[in-house]
């Protein structure tokens, strides 16, 4: 074993039926009409016309796919640049982790102890079927926990959205069993000595480490992601270039657009790929005049692998779907394709609510209530018409309609199923307005990812040149809008979007404008999002790099001149952006540093070595979740915040950071069937704002005991006569419960 030392720290034309129209493709602008002559082509495009040629097997694919040989060749560039995006992408992101962290080095416990707060208890299911017997009794731990909220019993496939776990724990076992059978390393280890009087620690690095195989999936899919980013901009834009300022874009605002990199099993990291996926999807439905069966189920497979690893996956759709139909209610979607995207996305949510075991916050979200409220109005739009001249009134009314709907919906589903898990988002929204506060919006509001957008995010964005190409590309869009709609309310039924099934000379450009609107229309939701939600900007981010790829759109742009023209402006706008762009980087590539947490290894290790495999555990959430993960005791409270309930026990748990009395602390844990409780100083001083610290949050909920010494700080300073210190270091205090008045309840 080798001893190593730790670093320090223009409208479209109808098709006509010749051979030039098989040499369209969907990655590429239509280009000029002209032909080449047989036998004049490129010695590349020659070798492809060839059966017997270098590459037989190309013209098989080509003559599969119906294009000719030059469309074949521009499709084989942009999935060549579709791919180096994703490697550049992957690579970019295993970097960054590795010199945040010094991953590769650290022991087994550093390498879970990295994986803080919600990230650990992801990650600890993972665990579990791994080192379980075999894969389905690994399942069957995981759907019938106990350690997670002791002593219930729940399926916690059902309430955390682990299918990611489950499918990477799966491969997992495959990978170690053919690379046992086979007799093949799968990691090499070392020895770290880590200094400071701290004993030497193994640290492994390959796929045959849990750790590192599962972040590296993690990451792998997220380079994938910056693939489909590629191709999605140049479909969108119609122009490769257009894909690559959206990969640009992304790179000099990475900071902005994902957070993969520090925190790679968050459900985002598996789930927002996906969307990226199923709005690529999305757009070529919306370009095209009748979609098959086989987009739309690729749709609704996108749709799902999207919800189905995310709980917030719910409100992200619901803005999609609004977009969508405020499309539909200016003109841009017919009827028929709205209905059909309806009951895609129906479909799609009542497969997710049966793979999750009946989880009721899918149907009593505002998302589903929203989908059978659009299906409504337009199942009545011939009411609507009768009732309302066609203009304005009509469109205001019908958005009315659906809001008012949607929310009564919302709540009549919420009371006949009697959810009340996601009563939480309403306060937290509620917050946003108005001056209401409770213990568990206080618990979101303080923290600052769930607060109000940061002033110094939009001026990034400037620096960049991000903000203000998609401000130039909206303005485009909003005032050709404005223009179909202002002359549709002077004409009336005269101008309108014809039905799409009509072959019209008109239909692709309304078409193209629709996807514009919805484009459009989804960067103002998003960015709603954002500014009320700072965390949320991680989808605003991303759409607004997509937009970005609209410079280069010749719908939009063509009136700058020829292509060499508007190339050229894109170029000098690139040039500029990368001057900020550059520094961003730098400043990423900049970061070094190394995972260290000893007063928590030593707290672990003591849990370990000192106390029974079923005591059980109370404490502040992040650290709960490390005591799941990496001691494997029972626990009572958790991070993941969403369940009614687990907000009721965490509130008791918490009460040692109010200034209730001891005895009313001890009494509760003691009702939980508690055996130690985690007691961390910090949690009882520190504050993020004014407001923030544990004691004035609790001074809300608990306005009677204001201005008491907190409980934590009598604590921290002596815990008898209630409770026995049994362990200190200089962060953390584990109190035990006394076992004589535990047995005496």
């Amino acid at each position: 074993m080798v001893v190593k030392t730790r670093k320090q720290n223009v409208k479209d034309q109808p098709p006509q039926p010749n051979v030039d129209d098989r040499d369209r493709s969907p990655f590429v602008s239509p280009g000029t009409g002209k032909s080449r002559r047989a036998g004049k082509g490129t010695p590349f495009n020659s070798l492809l016309h060839n059966r017997n040629g270098l590459f037989p097997g190309f013209s098989f694919i080509r003559s599969k796919l119906g294009l000719t040989p030059s469309a074949f060749v521009k499709l084989g560039i942009t999935l060549v640049l579709a791919a180096l995006a994703g490697y550049l992408h992957w690579y970019h992101l295993s970097r960054l982790f590795e010199n945040d962290r010094h991953f590769s080095h650290l022991s087994g416990l550093e390498k879970e102890m990295a994986f803080r707060t919600e990230m650990g208890l992801y990650y600890s299911y993972f665990k579990t079927i791994i080192e379980a017997p075999t894969f389905l009794n690994g399942l069957y731990l995981v759907m019938n926990d106990r350690l997670t909220e002791y002593p219930l019993v729940i399926n916690t496939l059902k309430r955390f959205n682990l299918y990611p776990e489950v499918v990477l724990a799966s491969w997992y076992r495959i990978y170690t069993d053919i690379m046992e059978f086979f007799g093949l390393p799968t990691k090499m280890c070392w020895s770290i000595n880590r200094g400071e009087g701290m004993a030497p620690v193994d640290g492994c690095e390959g796929m045959g480490d849990p750790a590192y195989f599962y972040v590296t999936f993690v990451f792998l899919l997220n380079g994938l992601m910056m693939s489909l980013f590629f191709i999605y901009a140049t479909y969108l834009s119609g122009s490769r270039l257009g894909g690559m300022v959206t990969v640009l874009c992304f790179f000099f605002n990475h900071g902005e657009s994902t957070r993969v990199m520090w925190t790679p099993p968050l459900r985002e990291s598996f789930s927002y790929p996906f969307l990226v996926l199923q709005m690529s999807l999305l757009t070529h439905i919306l370009r095209t005049r009748n979609p098959s069966r086989k987009t739309m189920w690729a749709l609704g497979i996108s749709n799902l692998c999207f919800m189905l690893p995310w709980q917030f996956a719910q409100f992200v759709l619901l803005t999609q779907v609004a977009s969508l139909f405020a499309s539909y209610i200016l003109g841009y979607i017919s009827p028929t394709k709205i209905q059909s995207l309806l009951v895609t996305h129906m479909i799609t949510l009542a497969v997710c609510f049966v793979l999750m075991f009946g989880n009721s916050m899918l149907l009593t979200s505002f998302y589903a209530s929203s989908l059978v409220s659009i299906w409504g109005i337009i199942a009545l739009r011939d009411k609507f018409a009768e009732a309302f001249k066609p203009g304005l009134i009509t469109w205001v009314m019908q958005g009315l309609v659906w809001v008012v709907s949607t929310v009564i919906l919302k709540f009549m589903l919420s009371a006949i199923f009697g959810a009340s898990d996601d009563a939480h988002i309403s306060s937290l929204i509620k917050s946003k307005f108005t001056s209401y506060k409770d213990f568990d919006t206080m618990m979101y509001t303080c923290a600052a990812e769930f607060d109000f957008m940061e002033i110094e995010t939009p001026l990034r964005y400037i620096k960049t040149l991000l903000l203000p190409i998609n401000m130039l590309v909206v303005a485009v869009i909003a005032g050709r809008t404005i223009q179909d709609v202002v002359r549709f309310l002077r004409e009336g039924e005269k101008y309108s979007v014809k039905p799409e099934d009509d072959d019209d000379d008109e239909e692709p450009e309304m078409l193209a404008k629709g996807e514009l609107v919805y484009h459009s229309l989804q960067l103002i939701a998003f960015a709603v999002l954002a500014m009320l939600i700072m965390r949320l900007k991680l989808f605003l981010t991303p759409h607004m790099c997509i937009m970005a790829s609209l410079i280069c759109s010749k719908q939009l742009f063509g009136w700058i001149g020829e292509k060499f023209k508007l190339h050229m402006m894109v170029f000098g706008i690139l040039s500029i952006m990368a001057m900020q762009g550059a520094a961003n980087l730098q400043a990423q590539w900049g970061i070094m540093g190394e995972f260290s947490n000893l007063p928590q290894e030593q707290l672990l290790d003591w849990i370990k070595d000192n106390t029974r495999p079923n005591a059980v555990f109370a404490g502040a959430m992040p650290t709960m979740a490390s005591v799941k993960l990496s001691a494997g005791r029972p626990i009572v409270n958790h991070p993941h915040y969403e369940d009614a309930g687990l907000r009721e026990r965490t509130k008791l748990v918490y009460a040692m950071y109010s200034r209730k009395s001891a005895e009313v602390v001890k009494r509760n844990l003691m009702q939980m069937e508690v055996d130690y409780f985690v007691l961390e100083d910090s949690w009882c001083t520190r504050r993020s704002r004014p407001g923030c610290s544990m004691p004035e949050i609790w001074d809300v909920e608990d306005p009677q005991n204001a201005g008491k010494v907190p409980l934590c700080t009598l604590m921290s300073r002596d815990s008898r006569p209630h409770f026995a210190t049994v362990f200190h270091n200089n962060v953390y205090k584990v109190l035990k419960v006394p076992k004589a008045d535990k047995e005496l309840r």
